[in-house]
């Protein structure tokens, strides 16, 4: 026995409690951080009411988000300390059906009364914030439709992916984690060819980018930096939102770059190149490498030291639940493992910030065009009325990249105009 029962509820709930306060602070600190001056070097794409929006836009969704994790605690707590879990598990055992069938059901309950607490939030968000401040497009038909897409495709890939690692630890003992870890590689790295072809599209529709001026320009600029493009897609995004985002996904043959609508709309040619060539720096520096392959460090440790955990008693006791088995075991696990999950999500949210800093300057330099890429993200920030001066606690915690206002003024120290990258 690693654990008293007694010490996991205390990790778990220093954890739990220590998160929601630390969180709450940095929320606090970020709203009381604000500055009614709008920074100089975005007055050709605020005005002052603009700005003032901006600032309200985050107050209300600070606010919202307190109230949704506030409540969130409360529900977990309740069903933790009111024996949810235990009568759950007795529920699921009355049934006498087998350990993965009885996990598949265990699980799936948890998920649905998560998605049930989540919905009015989400509905909240959806209909109330984002269409008071002009982003909402999504029209209640969407939303269902989207919702029930969700469920189905966590029934599927979630329920086979969750059946074949309970099929492990029941058969194969104490070498199961190997194979968990094998099968998570296999998976996360199908998940990069299914997502963009099968899953994505599901949801949006994907057009090839038209012949024209702005093809020209990224397809030549693609050929400047030797990288192989034959996929540059446009996304319906103004379906559901008039926020704007461009993005990479894929791998070899399958890789794409992903504009969405309204991003087209509300930026110029050299703008949109710099912004491409920002997403094709990450695949230039290995980014999308890195980045896969500490997911894949990551879940052999989570694999190992959940085999320590899984069957241990006190891990069970401390959720009361009498029995012992796999599937709550993952569950009761993934709580205990928080405190390392946040201090490696911490680490990760350092090293992507980097990363992003390390993309913008190869945009600028092989673009030979800082000034294209600071003027895109000043109009990315304010189409999406982005805070232009977050509290450094909050960007510590929350933050997977740098502040647009601190990413702009790294971009003018560079004086990239004329300089070279050596590829």
């Amino acid at each position: 026995m690693f654990f008293s029962d007694q010490l996991i509820t205390i990790i778990i709930l220093s954890t739990l409690i220590g998160g929601y306060l630390m969180n709450s602070l940095a929320q606090f600190l970020n709203i009381k951080y604000l500055n009614p001056q709008l920074p100089h070097e975005f007055s050709d794409v605020y005005d002052n009411t603009k700005y003032a929006n901006s600032q309200h836009y985050l107050k209300v969704n600070t606010r919202f988000g307190f109230i949704t994790s506030s409540f969130d605690l409360f529900i977990l707590m309740a069903f933790w300390f009111g024996g949810g879990f235990g009568f759950l598990d007795t529920f699921v055992r009355s049934f006498g059906q087998n350990t993965i069938i009885s996990g598949l059901c265990f699980t799936g309950i948890l998920l649905f009364l998560k998605l049930m607490v989540s919905l009015p939030f989400s509905l909240y968000s959806t209909f109330i914030i984002e269409e008071k401040f002009g982003f909402n497009k999504t029209t209640p038909k969407l939303f269902v439709t989207d919702l029930i897409k969700s469920i189905l495709l966590s029934t599927i890939l979630g329920g086979l992916f969750l059946s074949l690692i309970l099929w492990f630890f029941e058969s194969f003992g104490p070498s199961a984690w190997l194979l968990c870890w094998m099968a998570s590689i296999i998976f996360i790295i199908a998940i990069q060819y299914i997502v963009p072809t099968w899953i994505m599209p599901l949801f949006n529709k994907f057009t090839l980018l038209e012949d024209g001026p702005l093809k020209e320009a990224i397809l030549r600029y693609a050929a400047s930096i030797n990288f192989s493009l034959s996929n540059i897609f446009v996304m319906d995004g103004s379906k559901r939102s008039g926020k704007s985002n461009a993005f990479f996904t894929g791998f070899g043959k399958n890789k794409r770059i992903v504009l969405f609508d309204t991003l087209i709309k509300q930026q110029n040619i050299k703008q949109l190149v710099s912004i491409i060539a920002h997403e094709m720096g990450h695949f230039k520096k290995k980014h999308i490498v890195k980045r896969l392959v500490v997911s894949i460090i990551q879940m052999g440790i989570i694999f190992f030291l959940l085999s320590l955990f899984i069957s241990q008693e006190s891990l069970f006791h401390a959720f009361f639940v009498d029995k012992i088995s796999i599937y709550a075991g993952l569950i009761f696990f993934g709580m205990l493992f928080s405190p390392i999950d946040m201090l490696l999500s911490m680490i990760m949210q350092i090293s992507s910030r980097k990363d992003e800093y390390e993309a913008d300057r190869f945009a600028a330099q092989t673009t030979k065009d800082d000034h294209s890429l600071i003027a895109a993200l000043k109009q990315l920030s304010a189409d999406n009325l982005t805070n232009l001066t977050p509290h450094p606690f909050y960007v510590f915690l929350n933050y997977s990249h740098p502040p647009v206002l601190e990413r702009i003024r790294a971009l003018q120290k560079l004086g990239t105009t004329k300089k070279e990258i050596t590829q």
